[in-house]
């Protein structure tokens, strides 16, 4: 293994100041909203699909640039992370594996990211790039800063649909991560595990996986 690219929401960061911050923006209990994400985890949705259960007619990007001129838009710090990104990521580093974050997200959360310092060689979101995922276009992104060949290149996420199935369909190898709603939900799932190339419950497990 060259490269390894990791997706970021509930891969490397947690989501929950991300549906705090929306269910107060809605003016809906957190319960709430986090009941309809249930929902949407058990029917194969996305992020968008839950905020559409309580605003219908919601323009999701309409919505995040009204949060950031109210000043209650995109925040992430150390805190938002997951206790191995660090660790994980820089022992990879420490055995000549290329590091690059990739995941959905808006520009603005491309450059929180950055801002974080993490050890990746690479870190780039959807927003940065023009395109969100399952589109092929993004992982032919991630194939470029990858730098490696895609068989070489193995990708990390927790969503099925937006990350495993695509990057697959790419020829990337794969890793899904039970972690977060939908890597819970989806972790045993048949298609999932044909797929994976890899199952994991953690980010450490890769760097007795990678065969250096």
């Amino acid at each position: 293994m060259e490269t390894i690219v990791f997706d970021v929401g509930e891969t490397l960061t947690k989501d929950d100041r991300y549906w705090s911050s929306w269910a107060d923006w809605l003016q809906v209990p957190r319960h709430t909203l986090s009941a309809l994400v249930g929902a949407v985890v058990a029917q194969g949705g996305d992020r968008a699909d839950a905020l559409r259960l309580v605003s219908p007619d919601m323009d999701v990007a309409s919505a995040c640039r009204a949060r950031e001129t109210a000043g209650r838009g995109e925040h992430l710090g150390e805190a938002d992370l997951y206790p191995d990104v660090r660790p994980a990521l820089g022992g990879l580093q420490k055995l000549g594996i290329r590091v690059v974050v990739a995941g959905e997200g808006t520009a603005r959360t491309g450059e929180l990211l950055r801002r974080l310092d993490l050890p990746a060689d690479h870190i780039a979101t959807s927003g940065d790039w023009g395109v969100a995922k399952p589109d092929p276009d993004f992982f032919t992104h991630v194939l470029e800063a990858a730098q490696a060949d895609p068989q070489a290149t193995l990708y990390v996420g927790d969503h099925p649909a937006h990350d495993i199935f695509p990057a697959q369909r790419a020829g990337l190898r794969t890793a899904h991560i039970r972690r977060g709603p939908w890597g819970h939900y989806w972790a045993d799932h048949p298609d999932v595990a044909d797929a994976a190339d890899l199952r994991i419950d953690g980010l450490t497990a890769l760097a007795a996986l990678t065969g250096r």
